[in-house]
């Protein structure tokens, strides 16, 4: 068949690329524009082979082989098929399993069934020279791509060059078109709007009362039998120095923040401004029966969850737009679901509002805008109950399935800021005065 067919190894690619822009060969220093990445391979391969593209097959590897989500951007691209091998860590470095055998295998099927007539190979990997001889044996033509590489040295092996009917490298100028280097900050994504930035929460000084309850919580672990380097580490700092989770052992967990609330009164740290909040779930609250100190609070408790909002067809209709059209990066799926908490609200009075006007003649608030009202002022604690239903639908998209087995915190924070972000538009665009 006179059609090409490129088979990218993505380890190798981004890798390089990042060699090149950013000094270092980790991906997580280099941003990928997807969209603009697979038009140019495709332009690119239909110019040197000058036979229409039939498919691009991406290589990677993902942790349990879970889709990330630039996988689940590339895989409802048109012509484009995903595979995805193993990531393991060995040695504190990472490392792809089963991605070239199955470059390999696809390699050899492609070229026995005469799919193509031209193969495209972006890899440097020397595993692939079998494949490639069978190929060629097969009658198909090998064009072999390689990654400007960052020292002027070869970055592939030399027997794959060797072999090559073609080559082509990608320099820094084309590869510039849908890869740039990172800026290195601490911020883990876009602040909220009318929001304090998320490294403003972090970085906040702890209130008195909650060092406090950490301390008491570690001293305790000591005296059961503890090891002595689990003692709080920031036991003599003062309590206006700031902290954060890395730098210090002192920070609140949400049970610590449930202990300090007494009975009829307010967590001692949220009487304190938002800020000093490091989590945004109440989760470490105990819920009983007819609320209490140690019950849901009122408020959230009124709250409907998503789930008790979607019917069976909203279900599966999620389901298709979270696999065709959601990419999963973690602020996105925080707004995302936001968005659909917000839209399937009850657009209804509440209890009491017989009339369409409230007191002196306002319009009586829906159901719809006093719940995203009553959420909003809950900032930036989400209602457990929501936050639950939250993290699990990011687990979809495997942000919480960490690679060392823990959650991302980073990711958490993100989806977190994600939710907060589509909160306060549709707040805001409530409180705007008509006309605007």
């Amino acid at each position: 068949m006179d059609r090409c067919v490129v088979l990218v190894d993505a380890g190798y690619l981004l890798g390089a690329a990042a060699s090149l822009l950013a000094g270092e060969p980790a991906r997580s220093r280099i941003t990928v524009d997807h969209t603009a990445l697979i038009q140019g391979l495709r332009d690119l391969a239909e110019t040197d082979t000058e036979r229409p593209l039939l498919r691009i097959y991406w290589f990677d590897g993902a942790p349990d082989r879970v889709p990330q989500p630039e996988h689940r951007r590339l895989r409802v691209m048109p012509r484009v098929t995903v595979r995805l091998g193993a990531l393991t860590r060995s040695d504190g470095r990472w490392a792809q399993k089963g991605v070239d055998a199955a470059m390999h295998a696809e390699l050899t099927e492609l070229a026995r069934n005469r799919a193509c007539s031209d193969v495209v190979l972006v890899t440097g990997d020397g595993d692939l020279l079998p494949g490639l001889m069978s190929a060629k044996e097969h009658g198909v033509a090998v064009h072999l791509w390689a990654v400007q590489a960052a020292d002027g040295d070869y970055n592939q092996s030399e027997d794959l060059v060797a072999e090559a009917d073609e080559r082509r490298v990608l320099d820094r100028a084309w590869i510039t078109r849908a890869v740039r280097a990172k800026e290195l900050t601490g911020v883990c994504a876009p602040p909220p709007a009318t929001r304090p930035e998320i490294a403003a929460i972090l970085s906040a000084p702890l209130p008195e009362s909650a060092l406090a309850a950490s301390q008491e919580r570690a001293s305790d672990a000591a005296r059961n039998g503890s090891h002595a380097d689990r003692a709080p580490a920031d036991g003599g700092a003062p309590a206006s120095a700031p902290t954060t989770p890395a730098a210090s052992k002192g920070v609140p967990t949400p049970k610590d923040l449930a202990g300090l609330r007494g009975p009829g009164q307010q967590p001692a740290a949220a009487s304190a401004t938002g800020a000093t909040l490091r989590w945004s779930s109440d989760k470490g609250w105990v819920e009983r029966p007819g609320g209490g100190a140690l019950g849901e609070p009122p408020e959230s408790a009124s709250l409907p969850t998503l789930a008790q909002l979607t019917s069976a067809e909203q279900r599966w209709a999620d389901r298709e737009e979270d696999i065709t059209t959601v990419s999963g990066d973690p602020f996105e799926v925080g707004q995302v679901f936001a968005r659909r908490w917000m839209e399937r609200l009850p657009d209804a009075p509440e209890p009491g509002q017989s009339g369409p006007s409230g007191q002196h003649g306002q319009p009586a608030q829906t159901g719809q805008s006093s719940h995203v009202q009553t959420l909003s002022a809950m900032y930036p604690r989400i209602p457990h109950r929501i936050d639950g239903e939250l993290l699990r639908y990011a687990a979809r998209f495997g942000l919480l399935a960490h690679k060392d087995d823990q959650i991302d915190e980073h990711d958490r924070y993100a989806i977190r800021a994600g939710f907060w972000r589509e909160i306060d538009v549709r707040a805001a665009a409530e409180h705007a005065p008509a006309g605007e």
